[in-house]
């Protein structure tokens, strides 16, 4: 009898396990990978136009068009980057800027398919808000970073079970697929060559490297280095890669005044100091204590974030500088800043009148793994009471405008798939109508252009 008992208990435990696991309905990585947005085809060296319908007293000599040394005017940067390629980057610092549920144990983490299928550990908890700041005309736009991957590693390759939540290796292809999908900026790091002393082998890693990106991330490409662990021989392979754009180290390397450049940082080396967010608000400090032009961007690298009050951190730049305080900073990757100077430097701007009528073009020239063609202009000498209307050729995928001193600021984001995108995201809210899913889609519809699509797109969240 008590042998019987034993063998119904081990039967009937057999059981559980196989019904929990079907219950865990997990898309096959290869036939269903996570969505990602689309960089195959990205718009590059555009020209898109601007027309700005006014009344009739507007005198359209006296106009001056021009791109602030930061997007939406902000009065000062930040720039943080993720060494490691550790899995904080997605269940804590993506989780805690997007408004996703939080691990309460340091020693508990999940992945973007327990989250998605709703398992999730057991003690978890919300900041009840997303983190950013605005796009100076009322709309949200969340802190950005850089997370740092290790392509070439088996464990990138991992996919989980819903049999826990213990600590990956690192970060897998699908938390990077969600993270990339949310804006946020990917670098080298490691690579691995045999000999990291060797220039010529971490080069050719590098390409091994991008090869598996670019097939992982639909297309994209990376145009970042995180140096790692002081190691010049990375700084010196970069600077012979050519898809290598721009870097950050921690020494030899030169600290970045938005407000100064006035020329290329193409093959640059950002400073970057390793502070703990416990330290970050100090140095910020420091940094506000200068006139707006004079200030150096705040470039941080960490290489995790595990506990509550470092998130809290996060939380706190928000409530502060964000768009629940005086909404003064520009939180961002380095891929996406540097995209940003580049286009300040090389944009041209022609004007031309017709009637009431203003029309700016604006030419925006890129390069290879440009993925960010958003600017801000701003124009002298015209107010908002005095426009009408303003729109865009097709070209442009998203935009919006404000008053902005004694003049207008106009924000275009010319990347091809952002209705694509946005439609993505409410599709997401329909399946699982949940307040965060709904945040997220609101997010990515109202950063698109006035139209019919837009429209359609928000009543269907209503």
């Amino acid at each position: 009898m008590k042998q019987h008992k034993i063998v119904t208990t081990v039967v009937s435990y057999i059981f559980c396990i196989l019904y929990l696991t079907s219950c865990f309905e997990v898309p096959d990585r290869d036939i269903k990978p996570f969505y990602v947005y689309s960089y195959n085809d990205e718009n590059s060296n555009i020209v898109a136009e601007i027309y700005i319908k006014t009344k009739d007293n507007t005198s359209f000599e006296s106009i001056s068009a021009s791109i602030p040394y930061l997007k939406y005017n902000k009065s000062w940067l930040m720039i943080l980057t993720m060494d490691d390629c550790k899995q904080d980057a997605y269940c804590r610092v993506w989780a805690a800027i997007n408004g996703k549920p939080l691990p309460v144990s340091e020693s508990v983490y999940y992945n973007a398919a327990n989250l998605l299928y709703g398992d999730m550990p057991l003690n978890v908890y919300y900041l009840n808000k997303t983190l950013g700041s605005t796009d100076g005309a009322g709309n949200e736009v969340r802190f950005n970073f850089t997370t740092t991957l290790s392509p070439e590693e088996n464990f990138m390759n991992a996919y989980p079970s819903p049999t826990g939540f213990n600590m990956f290796s690192g970060l897998i292809w699908d938390n990077v697929r969600e993270i990339v999908n949310y804006d946020n900026g990917i670098a080298f790091h490691n690579v691995k060559a045999d000999d990291e002393s060797d220039v010529e082998k971490i080069k050719d890693h590098f390409a091994l490297a991008q090869e598996i990106i670019i097939k992982q991330l639909n297309g994209r490409g990376c145009k970042t280095l995180a140096e790692p662990d002081g190691n010049k021989k990375y700084i010196e392979a970069a600077s012979n890669y050519p898809p290598i754009q721009i870097m950050t180290a921690q020494s030899q390397a030169e600290k970045l005044f938005p407000g100064k450049v006035n020329s290329s940082i193409y093959k640059n080396i950002i400073q970057r100091d390793f502070y703990r967010p416990c330290e970050w608000l100090d140095n910020i400090n420091k940094i506000l204590s200068k006139s707006p032009e004079n200030r150096e961007a705040f470039c941080v690298g960490i290489h995790g974030m595990t506990g509550r009050g470092q998130i809290d951190t996060l939380a706190l730049l928000n409530d502060l500088f964000g768009k629940d305080g005086d909404d003064s900073v520009w939180f961002t990757s380095l891929e996406e800043y540097y995209e940003y100077s580049e286009y300040r430097l090389n944009t041209t701007i022609k004007k031309s009148y017709s009637n009431d009528t203003l029309k700016l073009t604006v030419s925006i020239p890129s390069q290879q793994y440009f993925y960010y063609p958003s600017i801000t202009i701003n124009l002298t000498n015209v107010s908002m009471s005095n426009v009408i209307d303003i729109s865009s050729s097709k070209m442009v995928s998203g935009m919006s405008y404000a008053q902005f001193g004694n003049g207008i600021m106009i924000n275009i984001d010319c990347r091809k798939h952002l209705l694509e995108h946005a439609v993505y995201f409410v599709e997401k809210y329909e399946d699982n109508p949940s307040k965060s899913n709904r945040d997220d889609a609101l997010f990515f519809v109202n950063r698109l252009k006035t139209s019919q699509a837009k429209q359609a797109l928000l009543q269907r969240l209503n």
